[in-house]
């Protein structure tokens, strides 16, 4: 047991650790998560814990997690004696001694990446197999199913694309419109501009009906748009969009675009294991997400579903789709049959990941994953709010896992977001675009969607905040986010 948990045993909670020390609750959380107490409190422990922990102890765990650094060896010795006739080849090595690489423990609050899960880093970890192994095209099998899962669907082509959730939006738009095609592009975001960006290279023409950033994309608009340009035969929209935190009715959008004979392209990296997404009950065409954001694995993977209909219509393009490794003719070879065929060397212990992932959520159960992140975001909705900080969104429209706030006057935002990620090694998200140095973007998604790391960000941000001169009392915010638990039991 190391001394941060040592400590929470002898005095029974985190709570009173801090209070022992006469510190912030955040501080003793960051201890316990880190797995040791700085050095600079060795003697401070030993004292106050009457000999308890001693605090060489302290020093040597400290020193073990968290090494001293030492300067590098001078130039000409970098890595040992070269070999005989070979001094040049150190003309190209780095100018410093290189260690292997260990990141500091962080608490992930912001857009994405999320904090992976225990067991999918396990997981990850197991040996290497071939892509075309026996054993690894069954597991493929089992994580097609697990995707049907989380996207609810029945879609035969349902896969995760080797690449991140870009790769995602890019082969759904490099399959679906040819050069000429026009396409109404849904932008209240970020990440509708970048779907402007995939129609022009494909050669298509992007129509756009834009919406304020914050507010969801409307119906009406999206109607309007197609009743005048009737030869639109693709939307896109993204369901919920992490530049702004806003959730937009991604059913009724797709109802709107069949009433018009047009297929529609959904952006789900936020939305997928975190919010309701219903492939088949809404006759979504072509939707994708991505891996590292709600279904809490490492980036990477983009998952993507598209229907029959789509399907067909790829395969009767006369034209050759322009890009060789996103062409889903050739890739349904390898993931849509069960006698695979090369196309690309898969990431093999990244979908090793991804199936646990999966597995996870299908052991918690959809619909309470989807009521974790609900839940978790009412109570720190009621934190913030009880800090004084408003939310950019409308509370109907608000994206659970990713909470869009209000900058106050007086502190600067990235000054704030710094004394949070050096003090309290919490990361939260800056505002795009627009929005940039004017929100804040807090993240409870995946593994990352807990309850300590709820009170953790509002007490963290509740002291910085107090430290630099606003009124804010860190005790309310921590009881109204205790009540809000309490009211949802």
């Amino acid at each position: 047991m190391n001394c941060a948990a040592r400590l929470v045993e002898i005095f029974g909670s985190q709570a009173e650790v801090a209070r022992a020390f006469r510190l912030d609750r955040a501080v003793v959380n960051n201890w316990v998560k880190s797995g040791y107490v700085p050095a600079r409190w060795a003697t401070e422990v030993e004292r106050v814990t009457n000999g308890g922990i001693h605090a060489v102890e302290v020093l040597n765990e400290a020193s073990a997690k968290k090494p001293v650094k030492v300067k590098s060896r001078p130039e000409g010795h970098l890595f040992g004696s070269p070999l005989s006739g070979k001094e040049a080849m150190n003309d190209f090595a780095p100018a410093k001694r290189i260690s292997s690489f260990h990141p500091p423990q962080r608490t992930l609050m912001g857009p994405g990446p999320t904090e992976i899960h225990p067991r999918v880093l396990t997981t990850m970890s197991q040996p290497a197999i071939g892509y075309l192994d026996p054993v690894f095209v069954e597991m493929m099998e089992e994580l097609k199913g697990l995707l049907r899962y989380v996207y609810q669907t029945k879609n035969p082509l349902t896969f995760p694309l080797s690449g991140p959730g870009s790769v995602g939006m890019e082969y759904c738009f490099v399959n679906l419109v040819r050069p000429g095609d026009e396409v109404i592009v849904c932008k209240n975001g970020v990440f509708g501009a970048r779907m402007i960006e995939n129609v022009e290279r494909t050669g298509g023409k992007a129509i756009v009906v834009e919406d304020e950033w914050g507010s969801p994309v409307d119906p009406d608009k999206l109607e309007d748009a197609l009743k005048k340009n009737r030869d639109a035969r693709v939307i896109a929209f993204i369901h919920g969009e992490t530049s702004t935190g806003v959730q937009s009715d991604a059913k009724t959008l797709v109802k709107i675009a069949h009433k018009y004979d047009a297929l529609a392209i959904v952006d789900a990296v936020t939305t997928l294991g975190g919010s309701p997404v219903l492939v088949d009950e809404w006759e979504i065409d072509a939707i994708y997400s991505a891996s590292q954001k709600c279904l809490s694995c490492t980036p990477g993977l983009s998952p993507v579903s598209f229907s029959e209909r789509v399907v067909d219509y790829v395969k009767s393009r006369k034209d050759k789709i322009h890009s060789w490794f996103m062409d889903m003719n050739l890739l349904l070879g390898y993931w849509g049959a069960t006698t695979r065929t090369y196309h690309h060397t898969a990431p093999t212990n990244s979908l090793f990941g991804l199936h646990e992932a999966l597995l996870l959520i299908r052991e918690e159960g959809l619909e309470n994953a989807w009521a974790r992140h609900q839940r978790h975001h009412n109570a720190l909705k009621a934190g913030l709010e009880a800090m004084g900080l408003k939310f950019l969104v409308k509370e109907q429209h608000q994206l659970p896992q990713m909470n869009a706030v209000r900058c106050p006057e007086g502190p600067n935002e990235a000054e704030v977001r710094k004394t949070l990620l050096n003090e309290f090694s919490l990361e939260m998200g800056a505002g795009l675009g627009p929005l940039a140095g004017k929100i804040w973007r807090i993240g409870i998604m995946g593994y990352s969607c807990r309850p300590d790391n709820v009170m953790l960000c509002l007490s963290a941000l509740g002291s910085v905040l107090s430290d630099m001169g606003l009124a804010i009392h860190v005790g309310d915010a921590e009881a109204a986010a205790h009540e809000a638990y309490a009211s949802m039991q």
